[in-house]
């Protein structure tokens, strides 16, 4: 049994992992914000605020991985976009995910395989229209998995996930028809829509043992968006 901690496990991608975690029997301190949830047999929830400034006081005295899930998807032309706008993204995303390894760093020093899951985005590499708040933000945490994956080495892992559109409740507005959902899905080489199960069960590789040589890298997750042109 390990003792993990997901930030943003009520819905989406977060929910799966918990969930799945669970199943196998480890401990999940998860967090919620805007959507309620209940603790369960081995998930425990705690409310956050990502933004606030917040004390983990709920950690376990061992901590064996993070996931940090919490993030946007705000698809405007740049000329809209205000630089305040970019600056709250980078709070929630990044600095966000700052607050919770620093606080976590002792939990984590604690475990013999200890491994940290952020999440970026398949536009950071790829390059799309109207993409540049989600990209600004997403850069920035995969320039935070290289840099702390060299100073955190070799004691904790830690690894980012850039999954393209999948159908979580963040991706609502982009799925909300069956034409758009076929859009999106054929703009893909795979031709489907990702689903959190597919993205979970890459974070759960990267949390476990399996994945004990692995650190300091980008996983696209992509149905091949981005490396496959057709």
């Amino acid at each position: 049994m390990k003792n993990y901690l997901i930030i943003g496990a009520s819905s989406g991608i977060g929910k799966a992992i918990a969930n799945q975690l669970a199943a196998d029997g480890h401990q999940v301190a998860g967090t919620y914000h805007q959507t309620t949830s209940q603790s369960s047999e081995n998930i425990n929830f705690h409310s956050l605020d990502i933004t606030t400034n917040f004390e983990l006081d709920f950690l376990p005295e061992v901590l064996d991985g993070i996931i940090y899930c919490p993030g946007t998807i705000n698809l405007k032309p740049f000329k809209r976009i205000k630089p305040a706008d970019f600056l709250n993204d980078l709070n929630l995303q990044v600095v966000g995910a700052i607050k919770v390894i620093q606080q976590s760093l002792p939990a984590l020093s604690k475990s013999e395989h200890a491994s940290i899951v952020l999440f970026s985005s398949v536009a950071v590499q790829s390059g799309y229209n109207f993409h540049s708040q989600v990209s600004v933000s997403k850069g920035a945490i995969e320039g935070l998995t290289k840099s702390l994956a060299a100073e955190l080495a070799p004691k904790i892992r830690i690894n980012a996930i850039a999954p393209s559109l999948t159908d979580t409740p963040l991706a609502a507005k982009l799925l909300s028809t069956d034409q758009k959902r076929e859009a999106n899905a054929q703009r893909h080489p795979l031709k489907r829509i990702g689903t959190p199960n597919d993205i979970a069960q890459s974070a759960l590789f990267l949390l476990s043992e399996k994945s004990s040589w692995i650190t300091g890298q980008i996983l696209h997750v992509d149905g091949g968006m981005s490396s496959i042109k057709m």
